[in-house]
């Protein structure tokens, strides 16, 4: 079996070159922002499940946090349902997080010790979906925040994973059809 390298995983076959051709100046995820319908209950699931610490933030005329990890801000969150949500938050609808309604299937970042995870999401009773990809050596956990924002860790390097089970992408049905 021929390994694919992450050109061709995220582009296809041929498009190492035209990515590093094309590509843009963008460097790493900066943050995302989470409307939050419980301000202290997602801060507490970022920072006592994920891992997360509290960041310093500006004095923005709404409540909220900036959370990060090593020191970098990687999550941001405001009080949903604030008066003058439509000009602070300009990026989603204004029921955005009490409709679910966002455009966002999952956020995404690496991480280390996926044995640490499960444990702790056992231990407090949050489910999560394991999957693995080993063509890549990735084994990657998905668990959903308070808001119903679907998160991915994915930890790289991992042969073995027996121990935390989960779907194998290439066991995977293939998608009937593409809809335009």
């Amino acid at each position: 079996m021929t390994r694919r390298g992450p050109a061709q995983y995220l582009y296809g076959e041929g498009q190492d070159r035209r990515a590093q051709e094309d590509s843009m100046p963008l460097t790493e995820l900066n943050h995302y922002f989470v409307r939050a319908n419980d301000l202290e209950r997602t801060k507490g699931f970022y920072c006592d499940v994920l891992g997360f610490s509290v960041m310093p933030r500006p004095t923005f005329p709404f409540p909220g946090y900036w959370l990060g990890v090593n020191g970098k801000v990687q999550v941001h969150m405001g009080q949903a349902g604030v008066s003058n949500a439509d000009v602070y938050f300009i990026g989603s609808p204004r029921n955005a997080a009490t409709d679910h309604a966002g455009v966002i299937d999952h956020i995404a970042f690496l991480a280390t010790e996926p044995g640490q995870f499960v444990r702790r999401f056992t231990e407090r009773g949050i489910e999560f979906q394991p999957r693995k990809l080993p063509e890549f050596d990735l084994y990657q956990l998905f668990v959903k925040d308070p808001n119903g924002v679907t998160i991915e860790l994915n930890f790289f390097g991992l042969k073995d994973v027996t121990d935390w089970g989960g779907e194998d992408y290439a066991a995977m049905p293939p998608a009937a059809e593409t809809r335009a």
